[in-house]
């Protein structure tokens, strides 16, 4: 194993994943947890779908970007997890290189989607709220069509130099991946050619497009804020305030992970291996597992219709 891992791998046919470095003894407990995010994170997304689907009264463009957030958590963690498991119960850490590229792909692409979805829906409570007259008009389906292809075009045609980078590159140090999917980082970390124009790209992406994501969802929420401040009673700001509470928590159960993750692995360079990847394997599953919750307990319109599907099947 140590001969094949370490000669001529330029165009290595397989990658070993490690899973978490460091916890090997601990990956069957470590995969519960894991395990049971998942399976929350794809009974609530279908949930959420099946809702809106369902009832006629949440065909509006807020619940359509809801249900473009539920597929996309669904593939995102879809796209992870399975090979993760199979790596903790069934030791098979083998991944074919095209297989793993393909993985990158989709991790990093919805990932971008995500982002992209998060800026759609602020669009969607700035026009509801600082021009509620305007938004039938504004938000049409036809035009939440174009967004959700824009969102779609935009994060595959940014995260395609990823995987194109990473297939030229000679891969002849070693074909052991310390992680427990192909990351775009840990992988490239491994060619023994001069990846930098891979880290600037990354870095590019980082910046223009989710900097530019997390820039244009404060001005719309900053302008939010200002109109719920101007309404004139308390109750009415307290109302209005909690149609995009649920959008906040979102927000922020994706951002701060995920930068605090992206942070550890530019600076944190004396933070121990299995803390990085913990880190990255909780900021792919969390938000999967959260969004539903979060949106099937602030938002009265899903919480009544979940109740009554209840409600109605009990009977």
């Amino acid at each position: 194993m140590a001969d094949s891992n370490t000669t001529d791998l330029s165009n290595p046919s397989t990658f070993i994943l490690l899973g978490i470095p460091g916890l090997e003894v601990a990956h069957v407990w470590l995969s519960i947890p894991f395990c049971a995010m998942y399976a929350i994170a794809v009974l609530g997304n279908f949930t959420i779908l099946f809702i809106v689907k369902r009832e006629p009264s949440l065909h509006r463009p807020m619940y359509y970007f809801l249900c473009m957030l539920a597929v996309t958590d669904l593939v995102l963690s879809t796209s992870i997890l399975p090979k993760m498991l199979a790596s903790f119960w069934f030791n098979s850490r083998e991944i074919n290189f095209s297989a793993c590229l393909t993985q990158m792909y989709f991790v990093h692409c919805f990932l971008v989607m995500e982002t992209g979805i998060f800026v759609a829906m602020a669009l969607d409570r700035y026009v509801a709220i600082c021009d509620p007259l305007r938004y039938s008009t504004t938000l049409t389906n036809h035009m939440v069509v174009k967004i959700g292809l824009t969102v779609v075009l935009r994060g595959g045609m940014f995260v395609l130099p990823y995987i194109l980078l990473a297939r030229r590159w000679p891969y002849c140090r070693t074909n052991i991946i310390p992680h427990s999917y192909c990351e775009h980082i840990a992988v490239v970390k491994l060619a023994c050619a001069d990846t930098h124009v891979s880290s600037y790209y990354g870095l590019f992406v980082l910046l223009s497009v989710i900097g530019l994501d997390v820039f244009f969802i404060a001005v719309s929420y900053i302008q939010i804020l200002r109109a719920i401040f101007n309404l004139s009673t308390k109750d009415a700001r307290l109302k209005t305030f909690r149609t995009c509470s649920s959008h906040l928590c979102v927000i922020l159960a994706f951002y701060i992970p995920a930068l605090f993750s992206s942070l550890m692995y530019r600076f944190g360079h004396t933070v121990p291996l299995h803390f990085h990847v913990l880190i990255a394997n909780v900021y792919l599953l969390l938000p999967p597992m959260l969004n539903p919750i979060i949106y099937g307990v602030s938002s009265k319109q899903i919480r009544d219709r979940l109740l009554r599907l209840f409600t109605h099947n009990g009977t």
